[in-house]
């Protein structure tokens, strides 16, 4: 419960806040994703940049879960922070995994996520919830999204929209620096 009011306080003040799941996504698979164990990767349709992943193999690591879609600009806005933390934390045991939830039909098509992929210079994997699985399964309402897992698998951390770049790298230092 708390971690919804705090996505909603986080949201409420953004002009250009992300949107709200749409009517077929399914309902959050529990009420405080902050007190349970990081959901599964579930029902990806296809991974780009990497073969499939696993939070259970990730156990160990640091992983960004980024909920984001190429055609949200506030998603878009938020890329060259993600792409600097990966850059940046990728040999020190983060692992960045983008999943790219679509808010519209063309950005269903596998083609079209790679093309983006491409444009904005992406080189971590990303995995393609077309069927909302993944963002079901973390209760997730917004673009873009942050769930930093910690080392033992659990949420430690969320971010809802742009801004607060530097609360979020210190998040990760944190969570790195970690036994």
């Amino acid at each position: 419960m708390l971690a919804g009011i705090r996505k909603a306080a986080a949201c409420a003040g953004l002009a250009a806040c992300a949107a709200i799941a749409p009517a077929h996504a399914a309902a959050p698979a529990s009420a405080d994703i902050n007190a349970n164990a990081a959901p599964e990767f579930a029902g990806i349709d296809k991974w780009l940049n990497s073969e499939p992943l696993t939070l259970a193999q990730l156990r160990g690591k640091v992983v960004l879960v980024d909920f984001w879609t190429f055609a949200c600009g506030n998603c878009v806005n938020t890329l060259p922070a993600v792409k600097s933390w990966h850059a940046r934390y990728k040999d020190k045991g983060l692992v960045v995994v983008g999943v790219h939830t679509p808010e519209f039909p063309f950005e269903q098509d596998t083609h079209n996520v790679q093309r983006a992929i491409e444009r904005f210079g992406i080189t971590y994997p990303v995995a393609q919830d077309n069927r909302y699985a993944t963002w079901a399964a973390y209760g997730n309402q917004y673009w873009p999204a942050f769930y930093l897992i910690d080392k033992h698998g659990r949420v430690a951390y969320t971010h809802v929209g742009e801004g607060d770049y530097a609360q979020t790298e210190a998040a990760i230092q944190k969570l790195l620096a970690e036994r």
